[in-house]
């Protein structure tokens, strides 16, 4: 009988500890998928929302100081340009995209830019500059890229919240080591990814203990998505996540079946 009993306890103990397997990232033999690398590398098209970095410079210090006069007066007027700066060389400014797809430039006006690359955005506004203001100036320069990528991670990880990482491209890892890394009893096996797409909500699983999601079109996140870390089933079963707190636990099942045990012979 307690041949069986220690035979069950030990059985559970190690079907309750976290295997390494379960913990470690990017484990086996990378594969190399050139379908998924284009896929990854098609320029991505502006969403609600976004947050764009809008530079405009010029040699012609009347083009710079008509848009560091639009930029006083459109801090007061719009939700689009709080963080505007400029000096004597040119103006740029972040701006986020609103509910109907537009951002709103000081001197230019609203421009919509959704679903647009960044690529599409610049020769717009370049192309808006020229024809209304300028006729030939060589030396008129206007940048526009994505000023960061925001997300939203909740569940087990150690840092939950919505943060901002100051890049053009964030990976699933990026956003996790940014986030703290997940909790020992955090599923990294199928970590959600909700995003807002034109079809609508959509839900991917992923996994990040396999090395080829590098080469998976859900590798890299995208603005406004939300990372969801599911917990693994040893959290609910309470047994602990290490084999020292899986022991712990055991060794109290034991002590409080063999109590119960010794007071019922008692009786």
């Amino acid at each position: 009988m307690k041949k069986y009993l220690v035979l069950i306890l030990l059985i559970c103990f190690l079907a309750s500890c976290v295997s390494n397997k379960e913990l470690t990232y990017l484990q086996g033999k990378p594969s190399n998928n050139k379908e998924i690398k284009r896929i990854n590398n098609i320029p991505y098209k502006i969403q609600i929302d976004d947050i764009l970095n809008i530079t405009i410079s010029s040699n012609n210090p009347k083009i710079v100081d008509d848009f560091q006069k639009g930029n006083q007066n459109s801090n007061i007027r719009s939700n689009g340009g709080g963080n505007g700066q400029s000096n004597n060389q040119g103006y740029f400014s972040d701006y986020s995209v609103n509910n109907y797809g537009n951002i709103r430039i000081p001197t230019l006006g609203e421009i919509n830019v959704l679903g647009y690359t960044e690529l599409e955005v610049r020769k717009k506004i370049e192309n808006k500059i020229k024809e209304e203001y300028v006729n030939n100036d060589q030396s008129l320069f206007v940048s526009v890229k994505l000023s960061g990528i925001r997300y939203t991670i909740i569940g087990e990880i150690n840092q939950p919240g919505t943060n901002i990482i100051y890049q053009n491209r964030v990976s699933i890892i990026d956003a996790i080591a940014s986030s703290g890394d997940i909790t020992d009893v955090g599923n990294r096996k199928e970590i959600e990814i909700i995003r807002k797409t034109t079809k609508g909500t959509e839900v991917f699983k992923i996994d990040v203990t396999n090395i080829n999601i590098v080469d998976t079109e859900m590798f890299y996140i995208k603005p406004n998505d939300i990372i969801n870390i599911k917990p693994l089933p040893e959290k609910s079963w309470g047994t602990g996540t290490t084999g020292l707190q899986s022991l712990s636990t055991i060794i109290s099942i034991f002590t409080l079946i063999t109590s119960t045990i010794i007071l019922a012979r008692n009786l």
